[in-house]
């Protein structure tokens, strides 16, 4: 690989996707693009769109992508393992506190029971951001406060 990895994921309101993984996971706009139909096409991506690269600050790209055709809503209430194909993107995070306490307020819903899961030495959370995507946030340091979480 030359570069780092980068996802897309195709949405209905650019503006409030970007401000979410802007705000909450602290992805800043490296570039934006319209993709004229003319290249859309041919490419097999449908038609015409624009893409917002977002730059994950340990490296990697999370793409928002806007076709101007409203896209059909893949939004299921099968829970991510449950479905096929791209099901999650995961975010590791030095503390999730942070994360975790600000998600709500930018839209998401929680997927985890209880929020948060300790699990092999780590802490995660499953969400539902506010198109429906799922995002699971992990943290490697589930021993704080000096609990044994050795599973």
């Amino acid at each position: 690989m030359t570069l780092p990895f980068e996802v897309g994921v195709v949405v209905r309101d650019l503006e409030l996707m970007e401000r979410f993984y802007g705000e909450v996971f602290g992805c800043r706009a490296e570039r934006r693009t319209r993709v004229p139909e003319s290249v859309g096409v041919p490419a097999g991506l449908g038609g015409e769109l624009t893409v917002v690269w977002l730059r994950v600050p340990s490296g990697g790209c999370v793409k928002l992508v806007l076709p101007r055709s409203v896209p059909v809503s893949a939004r299921a209430e099968t829970l991510p393992a449950g479905r096929l194909g791209l099901s999650y993107l995961t975010f590791h995070l030095d503390d999730i506190d942070a994360v975790v306490a600000a998600l709500p307020a930018a839209g998401a819903r929680p997927l985890s029971d209880p929020v948060v899961v300790r699990a092999r030495g780590r802490r995660i959370s499953f969400w539902s951001d506010p198109e429906g995507n799922v995002v699971e946030v992990v943290d490697e340091r589930a021993d704080i406060a000096g609990q044994d979480h050795s599973n």
